[in-house]
């Protein structure tokens, strides 16, 4: 998940509210008596040294925030309840909810350094992670099986995605997600989002799908061993075992069958492959290896690409090429089932991964041409000096935020051309250094 810089979130409290406790607090105590003299030195009279006071205002502040976190809950619960959750949902949910700071930090932090993306596939499809996922297939086997059968999702494909959030239910995490959620919507910062899914996170507890103990998942609201929403429970859980309840905590034919019905209506279409590696014929125009490119498996091949152990390629009515590290690196041909992965987490690193593991988990190949592994992945710092570079030239790259997005990368493509460069998008040190030459 990409991060941008955010402000603080804000005051919802008066501002008097911490220095006239803080006051009030110091005035209660009295201040320490002098220490005693070490026992090799005179006695030499001196004042009483004050009383530290900067824990006094911390203690103020905290209360004020969390009298802040009490008013806006009170707030929601009259939202919700007008909205239809019942009194006794209210009150099981937000009787003991608690302001988790940890769930804002993590929400605020960005971190400075980006990864490639073989670094990535190097830590998610590991041989221990693809052994695993093979042990994990037989146990579910009956349970994917028939979640295939019904949604037309390979069970490999589902297993891959319940590997890939929750390394096959081995760490979905165990944050109260009501605890998060109304945290995140206090915050103030996706104050409109956060009401939301805690609103259908309310529902779900309405409707006796799970508890509240035991709806958790992770510090963003995510849930269960698949890591739905609950927007996207409400809209794509199934009870798959017919015992009345949609449970992605503990139910392994609810998971897989929740799963599949999320790519299912995301636009998976059965039969197909998520994508293919492929080789590029010589003299292939990077630039067409975009989003926005997009033709018949027939028309690739008739300008020249081919599959990498010469087998024909899939049939796509709509494929379009995937430089994930440049022209440098592999190359894929994806398909609308690579799409569907992506409104799943929108990362291409993450849907590919999935494509990958799931491959690997049917006795597929990995990734068989070499990665440029000697390329470093650019800090945002570095990818924000980028994107000044290239305005400042002309080359309009949207508004510098140190993240790589669709107009930073046609901003890339244009200086490359002007340059005489193969124009396939990739920021590199190499490039940020030709942009900032005299």
């Amino acid at each position: 998940m990409h991060r941008f810089p955010f402000p603080p979130p804000r005051l919802r409290t008066p501002a008097t509210l911490a220095l006239a406790a803080a006051l009030l607090m110091g005035c209660a105590s009295a201040p320490p008596p002098a220490p005693a003299p070490k026992a090799e030195a005179a006695p030499v009279p001196r004042p009483a040294p004050p009383r530290p006071q900067p824990p006094l205002p911390a203690a103020a502040d905290d209360a004020a925030l969390q009298q802040g976190f009490a008013r806006w809950v009170a707030d929601f619960r009259v939202q919700a309840r007008e909205a239809g959750i019942s009194e006794a949902t209210l009150q099981s949910a937000f009787a003991e909810v608690r302001y988790l700071p940890r769930v804002v930090e993590l929400d605020r932090a960005q971190p400075e350094f980006t990864r490639t993306v073989w670094d990535y596939l190097d830590n998610a499809v590991t041989p221990q992670r693809v052994a695993l996922g093979k042990e994990k297939m037989q146990q579910v086997g009956a349970q994917a099986d028939a979640a295939a059968a019904r949604y037309g999702v390979p069970s490999a494909v589902v297993v891959a995605i319940w590997g890939m959030e929750s390394n096959f239910g081995g760490n979905y995490g165990s944050t109260p997600t009501i605890d998060a959620l109304a945290t995140l919507g206090f915050e103030g910062r996706r104050e409109e989002w956060a009401r939301r899914e805690l609103l259908a996170a309310l529902r779900i507890l309405d409707k006796g799908d799970i508890d509240r103990a035991h709806m958790i998942g992770s510090w963003a609201g995510a849930m269960g061993q698949t890591q739905f929403m609950p927007s996207s429970f409400l809209a794509h859980a199934v009870d798959a075992d017919g015992d009345g309840r949609r449970d992605i905590w503990g139910s392994m034919a609810d998971v897989t069958a929740s799963t599949a019905n999320f790519l299912a209506r995301s636009g998976w279409k059965a039969g197909q492959p998520w994508g293919v590696e492929v080789q590029l014929p010589n003299g292939f125009d990077y630039g067409r290896a975009d989003t926005s490119v997009r033709q018949s498996s027939a028309q690739w091949a008739a300008e020249g690409l081919r599959t990498m152990d010469g087998r024909p390629l899939p049939e796509f009515a709509d494929g379009m090429i995937l430089l994930p590290a440049g022209a440098r690196g592999p190359a894929f041909l994806v398909g609308p089932n690579f799409r569907a992965i992506l409104r799943y987490n929108n990362s291409t690193s993450y849907a590919l991964a999935v494509g990958l593991l799931a491959q690997r988990l049917a006795d597929g190949p990995g990734v068989q041409a070499a990665w440029p592994r000697d390329l470093p992945a650019l800090s945002r710092s570095q990818l924000l000096e980028l994107q000044t570079a290239l305005n400042q030239r002309g080359f309009a790259s949207g508004t510098p935020d140190g993240m790589m997005g669709p107009a930073t990368r046609e901003g890339i493509r244009q200086f490359q051309r002007s340059a005489g460069l193969p124009a396939d998008g990739y920021p590199s040190a190499a490039l940020l250094q030709r942009l900032q030459a005299p």
